[in-house]
């Protein structure tokens, strides 16, 4: 089974949970499968990614996707989703709204890196927000033990931070661009630097000192290099 998931480009995390860089921006999309239930976490730039991995998990898993996780409202992580047409779409409180009422911010945000004109209309216009809120934790029962807990942690990198903790040992810790492994956090204009660095408290709360963190665009970390990011954010937004 392992051997499959490294065809594909994936990286096993445990029993229960793999993950994907996929290529030209980097973003992690991860999978989580229970014997009832498959969440994503995340979906790709565009419907062609969405769609790939549609059909990656179909093949690693003899199933679809059942439920979706989207850490966040950029492009990058939240193109792909209309090519899971009904699956049950969660996102941190107000990320919907978002969504619903700035899809063309999103449209031109993907074009500005790259995406071209024609994919980025057809994923806006399929674009789903999510149908379920989280404000809190929400947890999930996919089946056979497989139990995942969504968190809103944030704001931080953006007003709609949405983390997924997986049980197990180790645990897993699937933060969006929360962490960043690849290159310095980016902080953009819906940043809210001066809570970041307590979201990233929270991560580290939800997952210990043993959890493998996984970042939105990077390798897998560990609960050192996230409080090591979590220090250099206070200090570079003058945040305690």
């Amino acid at each position: 089974m392992d051997v499959a998931w490294e065809e594909f480009g994936w990286e096993r995390l445990g029993d229960s949970a793999g993950r994907r860089r996929l290529p030209v921006w980097d973003a992690t999309v991860s999978l989580v499968a229970g014997a009832d239930g498959v969440l994503l976490h995340d979906t790709g730039a565009t419907l062609r990614e969405g769609a790939e991995v549609r059909a990656q998990a179909q093949a690693l898993l003899g199933r679809g996707v059942t439920h979706i996780a989207l850490s966040h409202p950029h492009f990058d992580h939240v193109l792909g989703t209309g090519a899971f047409a009904g699956a049950e779409v969660y996102g941190a409180a107000g990320m919907a709204e978002l969504l619903r009422h700035r899809a063309g911010e999103l449209r031109d945000d993907a074009v500005r890196h790259g995406v071209s004109e024609h994919d980025a209309d057809t994923a806006t216009d399929v674009l789903m927000p999510p149908r379920h809120r989280v404000s809190g934790e929400v947890t999930l029962d996919l089946g056979g033990g497989v139990r995942v807990l969504l968190a809103d942690v944030g704001p931080g990198h953006t007003g709609h931070d949405l983390a997924v903790l997986v049980p197990g040992s180790p645990a897993v810790v699937l933060c969006g661009d929360l962490v960043e492994e690849s290159g310095e956090p980016q902080a953009g204009p819906d940043a809210v630097p001066s809570h970041w660095p307590a979201a990233l408290d929270r991560l580290l709360e939800l997952g210990g000192e043993d959890a493998l963190y996984v970042p939105g665009h990077g390798a897998v970390v560990d609960a050192a290099f996230v409080r090591a990011q979590r220090d250099g954010l206070a200090r570079r937004f003058g945040v305690s």
